[in-house]
This record gives structure tokens, sequence and C-alpha cells, in this order.
């Protein structure tokens, strides 16, 4: 499979349910790139939580040892617009773990968080990769925090989704080009 000819944009959205392989398609994609690839994790090390610690080693093992890794939990709008060289491939996993870590903003604040980040890909010179987890296919939690996650990490999908090119969907071990099989909402 050629991935390099699914790359045709600066901006490539990634995003599935949990354990769905989303992760290994995005870095095959950042691999075929041909670019130097940062790889930008928004997890925050919790050495309590030996769950947590297991999953981010187990990403950390399956990255080439080539690729530098920068831990970003909060900052992610400044980080990508650190970078401006066109040799560069930043893979952002994930966004679902940002949102989580900002979920102490009000409303008004996200919403200017979102557009920040949103923003920051304007003036993107290389290829930006996120991941994303779709989490509005299930039950509405029953909890206000868990609803506002739910609903800031699907309204970020989405207008993610309306400027990225191409767009994935994996489930289920498989990978399905939305932008060639979709057509997007109007905005």
């Amino acid at each position: 499979m050629n991935t390099e000819a699914t790359l045709p944009g600066r901006v490539t959205l990634v995003t599935g349910p949990a354990r769905s392989g989303k992760s290994e398609w995005a870095e095959t994609l950042a691999a075929h790139t041909g670019t130097s690839v940062i790889y930008v994790a928004t997890a925050q090390r919790d050495p309590a939580d030996v769950e947590w610690q297991t999953r981010i080693e187990q990403h950390r093992h399956r990255r080439p040892a080539a690729w530098r890794t920068l831990e970003v939990p909060v900052e992610l709008p400044a980080t990508i617009r650190s970078f401006s060289q066109t040799d560069t491939c930043l893979l952002v996993d994930s966004l679902g773990t940002w949102v989580a870590n900002l979920l102490d903003q009000d409303d008004a604040d996200w919403e200017k968080t979102l557009q920040d980040l949103l923003t920051s890909l304007d003036d993107v010179a290389g290829e930006v990769i996120f991941v994303a987890e779709e989490t509005g296919w299930g039950v509405v939690p029953a909890y206000p925090l868990g609803r506002t996650f739910r609903d800031r990490l699907g309204q970020l999908v989405r207008r993610l989704g309306a400027i990225a090119n191409p767009v994935y969907l994996v489930t289920g071990g498989h990978v399905l080009n939305l932008s060639v099989l979709g057509s997007p909402l109007p905005v």
C-alpha cells in the first residue's frame, strides 16, 4: 500500500473508537511522509496510575527511536505554531486526552482555546496528523463533566474534520478514508 499518495494535505485527522488502531494508522502515515517526525504526546504522566503509565509506555515503545517526543498536555496551539519547517511532521496523539486536560475551562475559555488550535494550523508548513477519539457513539454520560467532555471533543473533531484532508475513520481494525467515501457537511 502506498500511504504517500494518501497524504495530499498538510492536516490529517485520524479518528475512531478506543483500541481501534487509530494511533498505529497515524504512525504509519507519519512514517511515510519522508520527513522527520515529532510525536506530540498530550498525556500527562501519573506514576500513581500504573495502567495509564503502561498505556503511555506501549505507545512509546512502538515509535521509531529517531522520532522526537514532546509532552504537551495543554499548550498544543503554541507547540504547533513553533514548527515552521516543511520537512517536519507533527503527530498529535491524542485530542481526547488534550480536551480532558482542559476540562476545567469554562465554555468561553474553551471556545477561545479551540479557535486558537484551529488558527494555529493556518501557517503550518509541514504535515500535522491528529489522532482523536470518537466518544459520541455511546450513551449520553450521566454526569455533567462527562457530557462536557463528549460535546467538546465532538465539536473539535467536527471542526477539525472540516479543514483536514484526508480524514480517516479507523474501526474494527480497518481504515476508511472519509475524504473519499463521504461528503463534508456544509459549514
